[in-house]
């Protein structure tokens, strides 16, 4: 009887689906501060909870229109507890609207022809303007934990609004921010523990850029410090 018990719980964990995450903010900066800042992924490390390491391992061609590289590839260290995980994920920047982190078996939802700086070369580079190496294929086992991972941030300038009675009247740019985070462990036992912590994550995440966004901004010094 224990064994039918068991075997009926490992089932329902093996079914659970991959859980989604969303969060949002309007912040009255420019779009193309805040997008920078989401796009210097090697930064992480120094502002985002549980972030212990982030290292960008490839870029792409520069892009035509901004002559920029951008991500195309981070090795991630994640630590919570007793628990450290390393997740090595694709990176896709679409300049000024989107940083796309994937990871597991996921695939891109974005157009070719959005990510074509991306694609356009096998090469890997250490760092932009750097020599390059032949690229080493990517291995989907490589994901230990998560079999399914995938992190969007959205962007949009947001439309300006007559300042409210008090404000000196100085027009300000205005930027809303969209996170959309989907996951799914390989690990049964890690997909029914997370559904209780995870629906504050994205929450934790956006305020976490939030913060780092206004201190850089507003010249703060958050030398290492990250938010809680």
């Amino acid at each position: 009887m224990a064994i039918f018990e068991f075997n009926v719980l490992r089932r329902t964990f093996l079914t659970l689906p991959p859980q989604s995450l969303t969060a949002n903010r309007t912040l009255p900066y420019p779009s193309s501060t805040v997008y920078a800042i989401i796009a210097d992924v090697s930064s992480y490390q120094t502002f985002l909870p549980y972030c212990l390491s982030s290292r960008v391992t490839a870029w792409s061609a520069p892009h035509p229109e901004t002559q920029q590289s951008y991500p195309s590839e981070a090795t991630l260290v994640v630590g919570w507890g007793n628990i450290k995980e390393t997740f090595t994920s694709s990176i896709y920047c679409v300049p000024g609207r989107v940083v796309e982190a994937i990871g597991g078996a996921t695939k891109t939802r974005l157009r070719d022809d959005e990510i074509a700086h991306h694609k356009k070369s096998s090469r890997r580079l250490t760092s932009p303007g750097t020599a390059s190496v032949p690229e080493k294929p990517r291995d989907a086992g490589d994901q230990s934990i998560l079999t399914h991972l995938s992190t969007r941030w959205t962007l949009r300038p947001f439309p300006y609004k007559p300042p409210v009675p008090g404000e000196d009247g100085t027009p300000k740019d205005r930027t809303e921010v969209m996170l959309s985070l989907e996951f799914q462990f390989a690990n049964p036992v890690y997909a029914a523990l997370s559904q209780a912590a995870a629906p504050k994550v994205a929450g934790m995440m956006i305020e976490a850029f939030e913060k780092r966004i206004r201190e850089v901004i507003e010249g703060s010094d958050g030398a290492g410090n990250k938010g809680a």
